[in-house]
């Protein structure tokens, strides 16, 4: 299929799957989401109310606790009631009356305030009047806790308040008497606050829970009576359904219980309309997936056949193309990376020919390297003083040394050799070097027998010992090669010459020229750089440690394959 078919294929199959599949997740899914909506936002309000009742309980509590005895009120009640002088009675009464107000009116949110004494069902103090037949007995009870009594929601006994309110009773602990209670009533705008909070959004119905899940006060008494049992095991779960409700509910700290009830069709009231929308706004996808197929059509496909031209006409030239503008910034990208990659192809193959070229002179270099003339001439003269002053068996051990070493020194560059056949030949060019030179020095060579066979550039140690022996070797000299099998292959050339500086090591590891300098090194750290470079594409490491007067160490470590040359 072409692109343009796969464009509009695709775009028609994205358009048409959402139809297909939205009936059948659609629902799971905004069930989900509006169920949690939902519920986090009648458990959310539900929350504020338990609070501010909290609050509003709490407020009263601490009214309370100052109208008790250990208040100051308390103690002057109980003065005024056991003075049997009438001066003081009045006096000691209207210091009570002016307290009172003074504590009602720096605490709006307090209503009806008064003393009650349950032996006489009679009270005293009130800061405004009170309903006939106040009987606290008759109250809806919320919660006892802490030597408080808890009520309500209930109408106000305030006489000219017929709203909802909270109210508490405490009891004052007077020494002269234990029938002396303390009433106080929520403020009934508070109240009613408190309880509209949050309905409007769900239609919510707010029951109230005491201690023993005794429903105290229904917003819906023709379903849920007041002073009926809640049954918390069968209906008490947040989210359940029965007879057409759901329930969520908070417990406060006193231990009574609001429960928020909701009717299924106002719960689900925000979601189907949600859910009609969405059935909506995918019939109205069709057309603009259609349409945005088209675009896509016109917008990529004319310029991807442009593009396509483009890349044909530039793989048949290698000269530079004319600058070709889509004006799509993606595709005007993309033609500038194509030259980009087509220049570092033809500089890929520029830096491989210069490779290759480089091996060549490599492979010259050492020849003219093996072939020294100063080693030949002093070695054949070694030759022809020996055979004069000690007979033909130290000649024939000299020239057999020669041959070994100069048959497997002019091996070809490319051939490769291996850790047996490079130390055997180290062994034939120290053989000649010890009867050369006019000092005695001695060579200690330790190889893993594990690692005979593992391929390794021709020449490499050769050149590593003859620096050993060029850098101020003497009398009693010691050379110690090892060569070790551990994560790398390690080879290890250590001397007791007069060493080098820094500076020297430095010179000797950067440098270039300095062994066509210095001759006498011969073939030189430069070479060995050189080879393991080619021959392991650079994960062959060389490290020199030295000090003057302490001798040299260096060490090589290298992969155990070789990696191929291309």
């Amino acid at each position: 299929m072409t692109l343009k078919k796969r464009i509009i294929v695709l775009f028609l199959i994205s358009a048409l799957l959402p139809f297909i599949f939205l009936f059948f997740i659609s629902y799971h899914t905004i069930n989900s989401i509006f169920t949690n909506k939902i519920q986090d936002s009648i458990q959310g309000n539900l929350k504020q109310v338990r609070l501010s009742l909290e609050n509003a309980i709490g407020n009263l509590n601490s009214v309370s606790q100052q109208l008790s005895f250990t208040g100051t009120i308390g103690r002057e009640l109980e003065i005024q009631l056991a003075s049997e002088s009438t001066y003081e009675r009045s006096l000691m009464t209207s210091r009570i009356n002016s307290e009172m107000n003074l504590i009602t009116f720096t605490n709006p949110n307090v209503g009806l305030t008064m003393y009650y004494f349950e032996k006489d069902g009679t009270y005293s103090f009130e800061n405004t009047g009170v309903k006939p037949n106040f009987d606290p007995a008759a109250l809806p009870l919320l919660a006892e806790y802490f030597g408080i009594t808890y009520y309500g929601p209930h109408i106000s006994r305030d006489r000219f308040n017929n709203k909802y309110v909270l109210s508490a009773l405490r009891k004052v602990d007077l020494p002269s008497r234990d029938d002396v209670y303390v009433y106080i009533e929520t403020d009934f705008k508070l109240t009613q606050s408190i309880l509209d909070n949050g309905i409007s959004i769900q239609h919510a119905n707010y029951l109230f829970l005491d201690n023993d899940n005794k429903i105290t006060y229904s917003e819906m008494p023709e379903v849920f009576p007041a002073n009926s049992r809640f049954d918390r095991d069968s209906a008490f779960r947040s989210g359940d359904s029965s007879k057409d409700y759901y329930w969520f509910n908070e417990t406060s700290n006193q231990g009574w219980t609001i429960v928020s009830v909701i009717s299924r069709a106002d719960y689900n009231k925000e979601r189907n309309g949600w859910f009609l929308q969405v059935v909506f706004l995918s019939l109205l996808i069709l057309p603009a997936s259609l349409f945005l197929a088209w675009l896509l059509w016109k917008m990529v496909y004319r310029p991807l056949s442009n593009f396509s031209k483009e890349i044909k006409w530039m793989t048949s030239s290698k000269t530079a193309a004319p600058p070709a503008r889509t004006r799509i910034p993606e595709f005007d990208q993309l033609l500038d990376q194509f030259r980009k990659m087509k220049t570092q192809i033809w500089d890929l193959i520029l830096e491989v020919q210069q490779k290759e070229k480089r091996r060549a002179d490599l492979e010259v270099e050492k020849l003219l390297y093996q072939i020294n003339p100063h080693f030949l001439m002093n070695t054949l003269d070694t030759v022809h003083w020996l055979s004069v002053m000690n007979g033909q068996k130290e000649t024939d051990r000299i020239v057999t040394s020669l041959n070994k070493l100069l048959h497997y020194n002019l091996g070809k560059l490319g051939q490769s050799s291996t850790i047996q056949d490079e130390v055997e030949a180290l062994r034939q060019y120290l053989t000649l070097q010890q009867v050369r030179y006019d000092f005695e020095f001695q060579v200690q060579i330790e190889v893993d027998p594990s690692v005979l066979d593992m391929p390794i550039p021709r020449f490499i140690l050769q050149p590593l010992v003859e620096n050993s022996l060029y850098h101020g070797f003497s009398d009693n000299g010691m050379i110690q090669v090892r060569i070790a099998a551990r994560e790398e292959i390690e080879v290890s050339i250590k001397d007791n010459g007069s060493g080098m500086t820094r500076e020297e090591i430095h010179k000797l590891l950067q440098s270039e020229q300095i062994d066509r300098e210095k001759v006498g090194m011969g073939i030189g750290m430069n070479y060995v750089k050189r080879m393991l470079e080619v021959y392991y594409n650079g994960k062959a490491r060389i490290h020199i440690d030295s000090e003057p007067g302490s001798g040299t160490s260096v060490r090589l470590s290298l992969p155990f394959a070789k990696e191929e040359i291309t």
